[in-house]
């Protein structure tokens, strides 16, 4: 069925996107779960609940299978993720359980203006006070870049637990895996460098996505029919963006994030208020 492939091709371009900008592909696939049941017949009736917890459920996998890869190039701080996933494992299931109290119109507008929101935060991020290297916190790392050139980052441990929970309950409530939020925040609070921030962006949205599936599991908010044929790609798509993206420059990355967010927040707002 054309329907079928369709959703391939979104899984493996959502995986590919959210691993490349880490935000999980979420962010593709629940506006396109929505598009879809809209102008195809052969799709049933796709509320925001069950395009969100079918979206988290497929953002798993991309999580899972971007983190693998950037494995191998050494870009996640597995030590940081576990801090921030204190926070952003219980926001998650709280961000699961709200998602019932939208229609679909409120949604998409909602998820439209939230978009936007960051994109604007990405576009002055440069005019933003520079964060210090990790002198005075509570935890600070080291990374030396692929040119030899080192860099200082950290946060202070309670800090990161309360940006990480509301991360994970946008995560929760969009179904988008948290990133959009979770990269500027660790870009722009904790001085992360970006391939970095991505790369263990992924490895949060891995856990949190894990944790905030099994709310929607248990409100039944997920089509298993169609979370089967977009794994897959999503699958592929993660470990295909994880590896486009070590070799882009960080201002090329986020450039690209930029574009994502516009792009799909203007159609979400447009179809809200049509709607």
């Amino acid at each position: 069925m054309i329907e079928w492939l369709i959703l391939l091709i979104v899984g493996i371009v959502a995986g590919t996107i959210g691993s490349l900008v880490g935000l999980g592909g979420g962010i593709i696939v629940v506006p396109m779960m929505l598009t879809l049941s809209t102008y195809f017949s052969g799709f049933e009736d796709v509320s925001p609940q069950i395009a969100v917890g079918t979206s988290l459920l497929v953002v798993i996998f991309t999580g899972l299978s971007s983190t693998l890869t950037y494995m191998k190039y050494k870009k996640v701080d597995y030590k940081s993720g576990l801090i921030f996933f204190i926070g952003s494992g219980p926001g998650g299931i709280i961000g699961a359980y709200v998602t019932k109290f939208f229609n679909t119109s409120s949604f998409s507008l909602l998820f439209g203006l939230f978009m936007i929101f960051i994109s604007i935060i990405l576009m002055v991020r440069d005019k933003l006070p520079k964060v210090k290297s990790g002198e005075g916190k509570k935890i600070s790392r080291t990374y030396i870049d692929d040119n030899g050139e080192e860099a200082e980052y950290g946060f202070k441990p309670v800090l990161g637990v309360v940006i990480s929970f509301f991360v994970g309950f946008i995560s929760g409530l969009f179904g988008i895996g948290g990133g959009a939020l979770m990269v500027p925040a660790m870009i722009l609070l904790f001085g992360f460098p970006a391939h970095i921030a991505i790369a263990t962006s992924m490895f949060i949205i891995f856990l949190s996505a894990t944790t905030g599936s099994v709310t929607h599991v248990a409100l039944g908010n997920i089509n298993w029919l169609y979370a089967a044929i977009l794994i897959p790609g999503a699958w592929f798509g993660g470990k295909f963006g994880a590896v486009i993206s070590t070799k882009l420059k960080g201002k090329t990355v986020i450039i690209l994030l930029r574009l994502v967010l516009i792009v799909a927040g203007i159609k979400l707002i447009y179809e809200g208020f049509m709607g």
